[in-house]
């Protein structure tokens, strides 16, 4: 197989007429050459995304079906949408929204960020949503980076907006507040709003969202994501592996700001004319009792939260559940045989990214493997490539690469030229395809260990050490070492009642002794209370190599 498309299919089409009045972000999309391959699903030329989704739906199941499900108040589609066109309005006739301008939301998941979110594409405008847990530091340099016109904040997260905006002089956004009193809140702006607001008729191809990586290997990249984008990932992914059914509730731990939760907490139920369930504060326990108390049928959340579900269950009821997904960081054998024995429920493991919007390799009803993450989703292609951009025979390991109806663009950023190479996507995870077509993840491709001339992945060493019933969680880094280039140090969080010292230490390396290569023992076991992450669940592992010196 060529690594270099072949010269009928160009890596870039054409892009259409725009609608479009602020062009920043399609004036900042990469070069033409250095796009990815993409092979868009059918769409018309002209389509609002967010008018689908809403509208849409509503044509297909009706308007009095039950929509978001928050923690005060429940709404069906024909409400959700007198919201968004309400907030429509608001940001056209009151604010002065132009069509492609950036509108950043900052807030929990709610149904109110649920609504501004399909609001602000209804409008035209271009969606920036960032974790309520930014300071303004991160904010301002987001605000430069996407030349953000306006912003829409929860009340109670006004502060380091408000301090962002005091550093930003004239680029300072024009700001909404909603939730919370008087008349100049956007809910009692909203309420004087009462008729339907017709979508702007954008291109396919026109922008509707900027997501920013969440800043697990440095600075954030914003990823441009059209229309077509936001209704690609729900007619593949999640009609072809989740395949969700109208009656179907969804739930789950990542925020918006996160595209897996944008896509598993929104597009996706909105997509089937399903419903959500939205929670501010969503930890395993709040999602154990949302599970019981709405009879959630679908749950996304990362694999740290299913192990602290599996073993914190009791007595919840979650008899209702039919999928569960994992993705957000790597799915470990033993915590898909831990949710299983818990609950009988198989885990649909998956590898997504900022940059593809969604998941792109993923496990499936008939395609299933414990610690395998899968297959090329319908719609997408991967492969296992070497540093050359060749392919690697199979069960050997290399760069993963994948192309499909959406890719990587990023906003204005040198680092396109890394990621996009040869026509494909290239994640940044080390991976081996079998001879039955499955890929396992080895690693990050910059967190393989190479010790005294051997590789070795982390991820197989943490999955040996969560086989023991003494660790709750662990991670595995590279520290350096006179002899050896690298060493194997492991970070391991013990089970509540295991003792934190030597004798558990020598316990833990004999047991990766027993159960892998011998070489890939840790030659250190450091004890602590809990791994860094990222405010989406990442593992942070340049964290732990830069404390571990």
């Amino acid at each position: 197989m060529s690594h270099t498309p072949s010269p009928d299919r160009p890596l870039a089409r054409p892009l259409t007429p725009s609608a479009h009045e602020d062009t920043f972000t399609r004036d900042h999309l990469p070069p033409p050459e250095q796009w990815p391959l993409i092979a868009p699903l059918a769409s018309p030329e002209r389509i609002n995304c967010a008018e689908e989704l809403l509208d849409g739906t509503i044509t297909r199941h009706g308007a009095d079906r039950r929509c978001v499900v928050g923690e005060v108040e429940t709404l069906t589609y024909g409400r959700l949408r007198e919201r968004v066109d309400g907030i429509a309005h608001v940001l056209v006739e009151e604010q002065g929204l132009r069509p492609g301008e950036r509108v950043l939301l900052r807030g929990p998941n709610s149904p109110w960020l649920a609504a501004c979110w399909l609001a602000v594409i209804k409008a035209g405008g271009v969606v920036v949503t960032v974790l309520p847990v930014l300071r303004a530091g991160e904010l301002a340099t987001i605000v430069r980076s996407a030349r953000v016109a306006h912003a829409v904040c929860e009340a109670r997260f006004l502060d380091d907006l408000d301090e962002a905006s005091g550093t930003l002089g004239e680029a300072a956004p024009a700001t909404l507040v909603y939730g919370g009193a008087g008349p100049d809140d956007l809910t009692a702006r909203v309420d004087a709003r009462t008729t339907p607001f017709s979508a702007v008729p954008t291109a396919a191809d026109d922008a509707c969202l900027i997501a920013y990586t969440s800043g697990t290997t440095g600075d954030p990249k914003g990823c441009v994501h059209f229309h077509r984008d936001v209704l690609a990932i729900a007619d593949t992914y999640s009609a072809r592996v989740l395949e969700p059914r109208p009656d179907d509730l969804f739930a789950g731990s990542p925020p918006f700001a996160f595209t897996f939760g944008l896509g598993g907490l929104l597009i996706f139920p909105l997509r089937a004319g399903a419903a959500t369930v939205l929670l501010e504060r969503p930890r395993p326990e709040a999602l154990l009792d949302a599970v019981t108390r709405h009879g959630v049928t679908v749950l996304f959340t990362a694999p740290t939260a299913y192990r602290a579900m599996a073993a914190g269950r009791g007595d919840h009821d979650l008899s209702t559940l039919r999928r569960c997904v994992s993705a957000g960081e790597h799915l470990p054998a033993a915590t898909w045989r831990d949710w299983y024995e818990a609950t009988g429920l198989p885990l649909l493991d998956g590898i997504g990214a900022t940059e593809m919007l969604h998941i792109f390799l993923s496990s499936t009803d008939e395609h299933m493997r414990p610690g395998s993450t899968g297959r090329p989703v319908p719609g997408f292609t991967a492969a296992i490539l070497d540093d050359r951009g060749d392919p690697v025979p199979d069960g050997e390991p290399g760069h993963l690469a994948v192309r499909g109806p959406v890719g990587c663009r990023y906003l204005d950023d040198p680092r396109q030229a890394e990621y996009v190479r040869h026509g494909w996507n290239h994640t940044g995870d080390t991976y081996v395809r079998d001879e039955d077509g499955y890929f396992w993840f080895r690693a990050r491709s910059d967190d393989m260990i190479v010790s005294a001339g051997y590789n070795i992945a982390p991820a197989e060493v943490e999955e040996a050490l969560l086989t023991s019933p003494d660790v709750e969680e662990a991670a595995v880094v590279g520290v350096e070492d006179p002899e050896r280039g690298l060493s194997v140090r492991a970070f391991v969080v013990p089970r509540p009642g295991s003792a934190a010292d030597a004798d558990l230490a020598e316990r833990l390396r004999a047991h990766v002794r027993s159960r892998i290569s011998p070489y890939k023992t840790p030659r250190s076991v450091v004890f602590v209370n809990a791994l860094p992450r990222t405010p989406t669940g990442k593992l942070q592992r340049f964290r732990l190599r830069e404390g571990a010196g």
